[in-house]
């Protein structure tokens, strides 16, 4: 038998996206925010961004990344400032407390799905070794 690799990833889109739901839930309980709040503070990590292009790497419309960020605001995860490289355009960057939230959501580790149970040790060291290599050549060990 003959697995080529568009075949292994539909498999692990359908695990993933059928357990997506319990794993977006577990991090919202545990980190005290709804799971759009948890997406946008994760697309500021590396900089602040443009509203606009907040809401596009949110997948969100520009309405609702306004409420998101509103919100957001209002905990004080983020803060808007003027661009200075062009004062008519609003930045939203991360405060001190919007680093340590994204932090807490990425400690956040549930259960694996049941799904797994039915591997072994030997199993899941092999499947863990491989995804590691496929992490790495996606430059994803560290995100």
């Amino acid at each position: 038998m003959t697995t080529d690799a568009d075949e292994v990833w539909a498999t692990m889109l359908t695990i993933v996206t059928h357990n997506l739901e319990d794993w977006r839930r577990v991090v919202s309980e545990q980190v005290g925010l709804p799971f759009s709040r948890v997406r946008v503070i994760r697309r500021l990590v590396a900089q602040p961004l443009t509203m606009g292009r907040l809401a596009e790497a949110s997948g969100m419309d520009a309405p609702a990344a306004s409420v998101a960020v509103n919100d957001l605001e209002r905990r004080g995860l983020v803060q808007r400032a003027i661009d200075p490289s062009n004062r008519r355009v609003r930045m939203v960057a991360l405060t001190d407390a919007g680093h340590e939230m994204v932090a807490r959501v990425q400690r956040v580790r549930p259960a694996a799905p049941a799904e797994f149970s039915a591997l072994d040790d030997a199993d899941l060291e092999a499947l863990s070794g491989i995804l590691s290599r496929v992490a790495e050549a996606a430059d994803l060990a560290h995100a």
